[in-house]
Formats: C-alpha cells, sequence, structure tokens
C-alpha cells in the first residue's frame, strides 16, 4: 500500500487542509508599509492598507481565519495601544472586515507589545536597587577572610552580589494585569474581532474576559485561550517581529515550564471551567505529546502554534540546502495535525494552502 502516490494517499490517516490554519499578521502603523522580519524571512509588518490586501489574499486561498498582533506608536506603563478605540489592531479589525467580511479575525490579547516595558502584565518593584556605593560597601563587608587559592571565587562571588544589588526586582501584579485584558478584549470585540485569544497567561483571565465580554453585549463572541503556553526559547523571532523582547527578566514566572505535562493539563481544564472556548498549546513541534494529551483529555476545539522559531529553523535549514523545504514544512504541519491538533496557527498558512490546492 506505499508503492505509489494514489495508494498512499488512499489509506492515508491524516489529511491538511488550509480550512485548518490560522495566518499571523503584524500589523504596524503607517501607510504602504510591508518591512520583512529579518529572522522570519517571508514574514512582514504591514501597515493597515497593506494588512487588507495581504487578508484578502489569504482568503483567497482557502485559509479561513487570521490572527493579528499590533506594534503600537506608542508605548506606556498600562499598555494604552492594547485597549485604545483606535490602537492599531483595532483599526486593521475594523478595515479588513469591511474588506473581507467572511475572514475569520482572531485577536491576541496580551500587553507585551504594548507595555513599555515588555512584559504580559502590570509590573510592580519589589525591591528598589542600591546605589552602587552602598551595594559594594555591603559585598565588600561579607568578604571576610580569604584563604590561599579562594581570591578569584570570593572576588567573583563578590561581584555577583554587586549586581544583583545594584539591580531592582520586580514581579508582575495578576488581578490588575486582569482589567486591563478584560478591556482590552471588549475593545477589539467591538471594533469587529471574531475571536479573542488571550495569551498573557495571568490566573484567571479567561473568567474576567468572558464577564468582561458578557457585560459589554458581546456574549457570543467566543475566547480562544492560549492554556498551555510555555515559556520557549522558541519565540525569539517573534519577539522581533512585534517588537516584545523584555527589557528586563524574563517570563518564566508566569508561562508554564516546559517540563510539565500534568500542570498543563491543569491549566487547559481551569481554562475551560472559567468560559474559554477553544483552547491551544504553544509552542507545537516541542509539545507535541502536550497536544496529544489534552486532545485525549478534552472535548473541545484544540488548536496549537507552529511558532516563530519553528518556522525560523526551517527557513535557516532551507537556505542552506540542508533540508527540502516544502517537504519539511508539509511534514511538520503534518506532525501537528496527527498529534491532535484541529486548528493550526501557522506562519506557513498560505505557502500550505497552497501546495493543498
Amino acid at each position: 500500500m506505499r508503492r505509489t502516490e494514489p495508494l498512499r494517499s488512499m489509506v492515508r490517516e491524516t489529511r491538511l487542509s488550509p480550512e485548518s490554519f490560522v495566518y499571523p499578521l503584524f500589523v504596524c502603523p503607517g501607510e504602504g508599509v510591508r518591512k520583512e522580519v529579518r529572522s522570519m524571512p517571508g514574514v512582514f509588518n504591514f501597515s493597515v492598507d497593506q494588512a487588507v490586501k495581504e487578508a484578502r489574499e489569504t482568503y483567497a486561498l482557502g485559509v479561513p481565519a487570521i490572527i493579528l498582533f499590533g506594534l503600537p506608536e506608542k508605548k506606556d506603563e498600562v499598555a494604552t495601544g492594547a485597549w485604545a478605540d483606535d490602537g492599531i489592531v483595532q483599526q486593521a479589525a475594523r478595515a479588513i472586515k469591511r474588506e473581507v467580511p467572511d475572514l475569520v479575525v482572531m485577536g491576541d490579547v496580551c500587553l507585551c507589545e504594548y507595555m513599555s516595558h515588555g512584559h504580559c502584565g502590570v509590573v510592580r518593584a519589589t525591591r528598589q536597587p542600591q546605589s552602587l556605593g552602598a551595594a559594594a560597601r555591603d559585598a565588600v563587608a561579607e568578604v571576610v577572610v580569604v584563604k590561599p587559592g579562594e581570591k578569584a571565587r570570593v572576588i567573583e562571588a563578590a561581584a555577583a552580589r554587586l549586581v544583583r544589588a545594584a539591580q531592582a526586582e520586580f514581579e508582575i501584579v495578576n488581578d490588575a494585569t486582569l482589567e486591563i485584558l478584560a478591556r482590552t478584549s471588549v475593545s477589539l470585540a467591538r471594533a469587529g474581532v471574531d475571536i479573542i485569544a488571550p495569551s498573557d497567561m495571568m490566573d484567571g483571565r479567561v473568567g474576567a474576559i468572558r464577564k468582561g465580554l458578557d457585560e459589554a453585549g458581546f456574549s457570543n463572541t467566543p475566547i480562544l485561550s492560549y492554556a498551555a503556553k510555555f515559556a520557549s526559547g522558541f519565540y525569539g523571532p517573534f519577539r522581533e517581529a512585534a517588537d516584545s523582547a523584555p527589557q528586563f527578566g524574563d517570563r518564566r514566572s508566569y508561562q508554564m515550564d516546559g517540563a510539565n505535562l500534568r500542570e498543563a493539563m491543569r491549566e487547559i481544564e481551569l481554562d475551560i471551567e472559567e468560559g474559554a472556548d477553544m483552547i491551544m498549546v504553544k509552542p507545537a513541534m516541542p509539545y507535541l505529546d502536550v497536544i496529544a494529551a489534552a486532545r485525549e483529555r478534552f472535548d473541545v476545539p484544540l488548536a496549537a502554534y507552529q511558532v516563530s522559531g519553528e518556522y525560523a529553523m526551517i527557513e535557516a535549514a532551507a537556505r542552506n540546502q540542508w533540508i527540502d523545504r516544502e517537504r519539511v514544512m508539509m511534514e511538520s504541519l503534518v506532525s501537528i495535525r496527527r498529534a491532535g491538533a484541529g486548528t493550526i496557527v501557522t506562519y506557513y498558512a498560505r505557502e500550505a494552502a497552497r501546495l493543498l490546492a
């Protein structure tokens, strides 16, 4: 049954179709802007007019949905660009729904692109930095007697204490962040976004967003929750595309530990209980076991995000002629589908749709 392609096709267990794809779009201020992302060849930042054109072409290829990410003109401490009525994603959603009304528009709800510090929530300092003089005094005070041969180690340890003391420490304020996420979601729904997709990983955000949408008259607007979003090294190119790298620290205090499958199941269950209509696992290929476990356990629509690092690795290897680009692209998408994802968010949506036509 493997001898010819017609025979292989006849017994193929897992099939892809353009209807399963969601195409990410990065929208930026300006007009006529089509700026390629350096680390993601073939992926662009689009001004609203160009995003409309891209959305129209995407829909014509049979891809039924896009997800919007915004690059605001200004950033601040309360993510104003995320929830403002004239925010960049709100502008894009209105323009796209006017021109391509049947295209499903998803709105990513996270604050990292809009916060001046690049984190996904409101930040509060838990410890103020010492002056360099005071930090140096305290570090030296801890050095008592140095044994022979330990001088280098003691100096290194004192230097590390000096650096830590001179830096502020911060934490994410969960509940204050929920208010902004709910406000952002309502603003996006008013702009015509069909599906709200929170990716921030704050505790209780699905419930807060559901409550906010219902109170604003959007009880029929579904929520696609990034329920199992892992703190991953595969997000690097996205942070260039969305200008969303954190200015200090990292996101491991609120995104999931990649070692924890059982915790992922708990996170998904909690989001469903709070009102999530769909769930997502992100990244995809490094977490195929999580996708498979979620498909086995939960009877709700399941999506997976083939993230920027997955895309960039394929592109880099193909450019070095180490792999067959089209074959590996399609194989990676099949693996995600085979694991159980009914919906795949992928930068390859348009190209894969062409190959499947």
